[in-house]
């Protein structure tokens, strides 16, 4: 799966920043979830994968407070930029003729650096609380990385309260960010269902209903993970959950975002065509 993750956004990455006719803002932007997905991915499994070979599961204090920020800060910032994506679609397909003025060059870089923004910001509170938390009930966490949820079970601090204001904040974010993907769609299917060709419709619905099936899985597990009770957590259950919102999209994005793009496809091939 990481080698999948690396080759798909690495490929999306090569074409976008080598062909100009790429240089538009729905492919920048899809640049933008390529490096993140490919940073995320990056942050948790390597580790992972190194502790399976050397037989462990240790990681040092400093490691794990790493982990949680870098891990956070691009989680945070792909979900932004996931959002900002539908926006595009939205001004796309239901605003042509103001696509340009809304989404110049200029509205395109503060979007994405809004996005990596938020990460940053985000980032640093959540790892600031915990590096501060004291651990009460032992130095286990039961997961492939250092999840949020977990450190939490081991902490007898006062602290634990702030943390979990600030993960319920986070939700409402979150839920409001998903609203507006919902809404996005929803107008944009409102205007597909008005084109008159049957083989535009089928491409657009073709195009559009994978972004958001990836998107809701990506939500609804990543909420249930952070926000289930502990009475129905378990060890195999929190693993699937954690795989599906960490994991799992970053190796099929590229697929999801690139599989139905012809000029992605024309330009991976110019890319790589052998020089006579």
């Amino acid at each position: 799966i990481y080698l999948a993750a690396l080759l798909g956004n690495g490929l999306i990455s090569t074409a976008v920043a080598c062909d100009h006719r790429l240089h538009t803002p729905m492919y920048f932007f899809l640049l933008d979830l390529a490096l993140l997905d490919l940073a995320c991915i990056s942050t948790t499994l390597p580790k992972a994968m190194a502790n399976a070979l050397w037989h462990t599961r240790a990681i040092s204090y400093a490691g794990c407070a790493a982990q949680v920020f870098f891990f956070l800060f691009f989680l945070s910032a792909e979900y932004s930029i996931l959002t900002i994506m539908s926006y595009d679609r939205y001004v796309a397909i239901c605003k042509p003729l103001h696509y340009g003025t809304l989404l110049g060059s200029r509205a395109c870089a503060t979007m994405a650096a809004a996005a990596w923004g938020y990460g940053i910001l985000n980032s640093l509170l959540h790892t600031a609380n915990k590096i501060s938390l004291p651990l009460c009930q032992g130095n286990a966490v039961d997961q492939f990385f250092c999840e949020i949820p977990h450190i939490l079970k081991l902490s007898c601090s006062k602290s634990y309260l702030r943390e979990v204001g600030l993960t319920v904040i986070n939700a409402l974010l979150f839920f409001g960010c998903f609203a507006f993907i919902l809404f996005s769609y929803v107008q944009i299917f409102r205007a597909v269902l008005r084109i008159p060709s049957e083989q535009g419709r089928h491409k657009a619905f073709s195009t559009c209903l994978p972004h958001l099936a990836v998107v809701s899985l990506f939500v609804s597990t990543a909420m249930f993970a952070y926000l289930k009770p502990h009475s129905i957590s378990s060890p195999s259950l929190d693993l699937v959950v954690s795989v599906l919102y960490s994991v799992v999209p970053p190796a099929v994005n590229p697929l999801i975002y690139s599989m139905r793009s012809q000029e992605l496809k024309d330009a991976l091939g110019k890319a790589f065509k052998p020089v006579a």
